[in-house]
């Protein structure tokens, strides 16, 4: 009686309105920048030519919307039972891209069947949600033990590196925004902290490399200090022992102040020296600490300071000998290292000056100078947002992406009403990649993140990355629309 009441209760259930209107209303608003980013004056076509990328867009509208609602038919129970089969499709269909596609724009990641051009990378993303989700529904599952640790790293991480030997870097480090998922189920937030302390070390590392003040760069002196810092934080976090917390500072605070009064009497100072000296006294201290109270919390502190400068230590050779010079010269330009307008930086110039011009109210449908004189590339694929911008202005931009803020959170209430762990783990790998690809699309088009080359979803030119968000999003409502109700 129970189990046909329960039946009852999820056939029942509907798709959600306000995710559903969102995405139609997002599809709409894309299909006509879309045309507008490739409107040609001197040799204009209808938004309905299909030669045209307008009307090859509205081709991917139309399969998409069938695409959506053959998803929203499909049993749950499909999902969740072809899971890992979808995942071995999909590194299957990788390992071919990777071997067989040709070189395009330096990136191996198109397979060419006769007219239709497809990105399996795209495709991934909802693959590695499913997956993860699975991996995440078993009874009694607990993400901190090892074994589990490791798989769910290896899920994540597999697809990644032959991601990144096909040279789609942007789509890679969309991948490991899944980490949000990992951290949503129990993964502590010192790691999630680690992860940002790492970027703050190298963009300081980086940012501030050229300048030399004795055995460390200026950067170097800077990410020190703030690992020193770091370290006195989470003494405080962790064990609620202030006094500890406050006497590394303390440590640091004299030695620099000695090395000052000292460089007053014209002695040369080796400011490097002087930072290595305060984090190896620090790191001393948390040795003294951990003997004194035999607390292995103090241990991991300690790894968290080494592994800390080991990693600012390898940043440089990172940046140097493993990035391309491409990738190099866009986080220079990003960091205000570089100007080169006409080279890497020219994307974000035009970008930036497209989106300037457009004023508080835009210069008005198809009249963008820039748009039409085609001075933004890519206007129509990664950098649509400059589009909205130039023509619909500051007023235009801030609607867009106030109905993105509603959609993403709108997600975020969907995975957290979810009854099983299978749609909450899925729901928020959905969250996931849609933040990371609004955070970074339009960060890059303003010019505050490096040009990784990702695609605004469901605006940006292209059937794969359309049909790859749609499967996505889909797939999450049909989830939804199946959970149980009381």
């Amino acid at each position: 009686m129970v189990s046909n009441t329960n039946n009852e209760l999820i056939e029942k259930g509907r798709v959600d309105r306000p995710a559903l209107i969102l995405y139609l209303v997002f599809v709409l608003i894309g299909w006509f920048n879309i045309y507008a980013a490739s409107y040609d004056i001197e040799n204009a076509t209808g938004m309905f030519d299909l030669s045209s990328r307008a009307g090859s867009q509205l081709i991917w509208i139309g399969t998409s919307l069938l695409l959506a609602f053959a998803l929203i038919k499909i049993e749950v129970s499909f999902y969740e039972t072809y899971a890992f089969l979808f995942y071995l499709l999909g590194i299957v269909l990788l390992i071919i891209t990777l071997i067989f596609a040709k070189d395009i724009n330096g990136s191996r990641s198109w397979l060419i069947l006769g007219p239709v051009r497809l990105q399996p990378a795209e495709f991934m993303k909802f693959i590695i949600a499913l997956s993860l989700a699975k991996v995440f529904y078993v009874y009694d599952f607990k993400l901190m033990e090892r074994k589990n640790l490791l798989l769910v790293i290896a899920i994540i991480l597999l697809p990644v590196i032959l991601v990144i030997f096909q040279s789609e870097t942007g789509t890679a480090l969309v991948y490991l925004s899944f980490i949000l998922v990992m951290y949503r189920e129990g993964l502590p937030g010192g790691v999630l902290f680690m992860g940002i302390a790492a970027i703050a070390y190298f963009i300081l590392g980086i940012r501030f490399s050229d300048t030399q003040i004795g055995s460390l760069s200026t950067g170097e002196i800077i990410s020190t200090a703030l690992i020193i810092i770091f370290s006195s934080g989470l003494v405080w976090s962790y064990l609620k022992r202030k006094e500890s917390s406050f006497y590394i500072i303390l440590f640091s605070a004299i030695i620099a102040f000695v090395a000052y009064i000292i460089s007053l009497f014209n002695v040369q100072v080796d400011w490097g020296l002087i930072a290595l000296i305060a984090l190896a006294v620090t790191a001393l201290y948390l040795i003294f600490l951990f003997f004194r109270y035999r607390i292995t919390t103090y241990l991991y502190i300690l790894l968290f300071l080494v592994g800390s400068f080991a990693f600012l230590e390898s940043a440089e050779y990172v940046f140097n000998d493993v990035l391309q010079p491409h990738q190099q010269m866009r986080i220079k330009v990003t960091l205000g290292m570089e100007q080169d307008l006409s080279g890497a930086g020219y994307h974000v110039g035009q970008s930036k000056i497209a989106i300037g011009s457009g004023g508080l109210t835009g210069k008005g449908y198809l009249n963008g100078t820039q748009t039409k004189l085609k001075y933004v590339p890519e206007q129509d694929t990664d950098f649509i947002f400059c589009t909205i911008g130039e023509e619909h202005g500051f007023i235009g931009s801030t609607i867009v992406l106030i109905l993105f803020t509603f959609f993403t959170l709108r997600l975020l209430k969907l995975a957290e009403r979810q009854t099983s762990s299978f749609g909450r783990v899925y729901g928020y790998g959905v969250v996931s990649v849609f933040f990371f690809h609004l955070l970074v699309n339009i960060g890059m088009v303003i010019g505050i993140m490096p040009v990784i080359g990702i695609p605004l979803p469901f605006f940006s030119y292209g059937g794969s990355s359309l049909w790859g968000f749609t499967i996505l999003l889909f797939i999450f409502l049909r989830i939804d629309k199946s959970r149980k109700r009381t």
